[in-house]
């Protein structure tokens, strides 16, 4: 038997390792000394190329599978692990066959779960690593890819800002579909809610649960915790046409939950109207990048993505959504962002910078509809902020150190 190598670029330098030896007795000078979580199959790391790849060895058919699965999960921007090679017809010294291997990237500044419990960990956890695979099952299922066999175990985390965010690192048993049924997606979170008990109860027998409460307990958020988030993802809401501020609060609940809102889809009734927001996940920078492509503003990643909310908001309001994104942003430009911006008298522009100014005015109507429980129109809030609010405010050039008379009054679009 000859061997075989697929892969999408294929390195030469993997012919080098020493495949005519079973995986569990390689050489450790050729091993990278990272921390590996439980499995049932034979997991080694290996340094090659300047990259740390991940190879498990299992039967050639499910290494196929799990290859292309991974490929079709990672052109859909899910978070998985990325693979990199399967390698077959592979034949030991002793003339017998060996089982195929896959080979993936070794997810930089990921750990296992066990790896993180073998650390000094705050209190609450385990509640922070299932809250991240919740997240992480909600955006497979969204998706229509079945899992089968949903555990930590079989998840990477990687810290994020206090919590953290979850890796699909196995998917030899998933499924991709159209669209998952109810009972589909009931029966990953009965099997994730066994494997998480389990699991927890694996590190209680060690020592490792730095937590007072029952793992059976702990592991049932994943049902409470992928429910809500479920819901909030992809229940309709009927409003009225004076509620329209419900559709910024229903894109805050997404935002504070890690979800991004690609897409607002409106369909008005007689009664009066239906929302349905279907969410996206982002990279790192998207935001800042699409508003500059969108209308020529140059602003920070968080302020993006908050002008460009109110430009979803702009274009379901005034039913444009079919249109051309770039005339309806160049009318928002114009007949939102700008007369806000604009409307600052000059004896206030040095407080805050103009993209700053539009996202405290978004700010102010929202809680001012709030109390109000109907929409508050920009030019009540803006007149409202800027009588009440702004002059409060420190001159922002000034603190950085520069007297704001020696600088010139920028009132264009890109200040």
């Amino acid at each position: 038997m000859a061997l075989e190598l697929t892969a999408a670029r294929p390195d030469p330098a993997l012919l080098d390792l020493p495949w005519r030896t079973p995986l569990e007795d390689w050489p450790e000078d050729i091993l990278a000394a990272l921390p590996r979580g439980i499995s049932r199959h034979v997991v080694r790391f290996v340094r090659l190329s300047g990259r740390v790849l991940a190879i498990k060895e299992i039967k050639d058919d499910i290494a196929r599978r799990e290859y292309e699965m991974l490929r079709d999960l990672r052109r859909l921007h899910l978070p998985t692990v990325e693979p990199f090679a399967v390698v077959s017809g592979r034949v030991g010294v002793d003339g017998e066959p060996l089982d195929a291997c896959l080979v993936t990237r070794h997810l930089q500044f990921s750990l296992p779960y066990r790896a993180l419990y073998s650390q000094s960990l705050r209190k609450g956890t385990a509640t922070r690593l299932i809250d991240a695979l919740a997240v992480l099952l909600v955006r497979l299922h969204l998706t229509g890819f079945w899992w089968g066999d949903v555990s930590l175990s079989n998840t990477l985390f990687r810290r994020d800002a206090g919590s953290f965010a979850a890796y699909l690192v196995d998917a030899e048993t998933g499924e991709l579909r159209n669209r998952l049924s109810d009972g589909q997606r009931e029966h990953d979170l009965d099997i994730a809610r066994v494997n998480i008990a389990g699991e927890l109860m694996d590190l209680e027998a060690g020592g490792l649960l730095q937590e007072e409460r029952d793992p059976i307990e702990v592991s049932e958020r994943i049902m409470t915790r992928y429910r809500e988030l479920w819901a909030e993802l992809t229940a309709e809401e009927h409003i009225v046409e004076t509620e329209r501020w419900r559709v910024d609060d229903r894109i805050r609940r997404l935002n504070k939950m890690g979800f991004d809102v690609d897409e607002l889809e409106i369909t008005t009734d007689f009664d009066g109207t239906t929302i349905r927001i279907q969410p996206k996940v982002v990279d790192s920078g998207h935001h800042s990048r699409r508003l500059l492509r969108l209308t020529g503003l140059d602003v920070r990643e968080n302020q993006a993505r908050r002008l460009l909310n109110d430009l979803e908001v702009f274009s379901a309001a005034t039913g444009r959504q079919g249109e051309d994104e770039e005339i309806v942003a160049h009318d928002w430009l114009a007949r939102v962002y700008e007369p806000v911006t604009r409307g600052v008298p000059a004896s206030l522009l040095a407080k805050l910078e103009p993209a700053e100014v539009f996202h405290e005015v978004l700010e102010h109507r929202w809680y001012m509809a709030e109390r109000a429980r109907h929409d508050v129109p920009i030019t009540d809030a803006l007149a409202d902020y800027v009588a009440k609010v702004l002059p409060g405010k420190p001159d922002e050039r000034a603190v950085l150190g520069v007297d704001t008379e020696e600088l010139p009054v920028i009132a264009d679009r890109n200040a």
